[in-house]
């Protein structure tokens, strides 16, 4: 099983903690604390030719938050014809549960989306349904 290359963003620290500890056997993991960041960070990736698998966005970030960093993503990908399954996984979190942040989640096009509290079973089950391979 190889490796996965793994994005959080979260600008809560004991989140990101606690985050870092469930994904950890799963392989190497950087963070950002706002969405400015994870837009870099994700750019980065691919230009160093090392595309992140996974990114967990947090929504409500500062600077810019998780919705419209997934945008800028997703067009960053277009613009450079990367699309489908060539694309980086995203998995939305949130303390929101609320109908509108979920269509919006996906009308943005995240793979997944997760409620905070989440535990490491939750997390979990909600990798294997976007279908990650490597994720046992």
């Amino acid at each position: 099983m190889r490796e996965l290359r793994m994005l959080i963003v979260e600008d809560e620290f004991l989140s990101r903690q606690l985050l870092q500890t469930y994904i950890a056997e799963h392989g190497s993991c950087d963070v950002a604390v706002d969405g400015k960041e994870a837009v870099r960070a994700v750019e980065l990736s691919y230009e160093a030719g090392k595309p992140y698998d996974l990114v967990f966005m947090d929504i409500m970030l500062p600077e810019m938050d998780g919705q419209t960093a997934l945008k800028e993503i997703r067009s960053f990908e277009s613009a450079r014809g990367i699309m489908g399954e060539d694309t980086c996984k995203v998995l939305m979190m949130t303390a929101l549960s609320d109908a509108r942040s979920v269509m919006e989640a996906f009308k943005n096009q995240c793979e997944g989306y997760i409620t905070k509290p989440y535990s490491k079973v939750k997390l979990d089950e909600a990798v294997r349904k976007i279908g990650l391979g490597g994720w046992s």
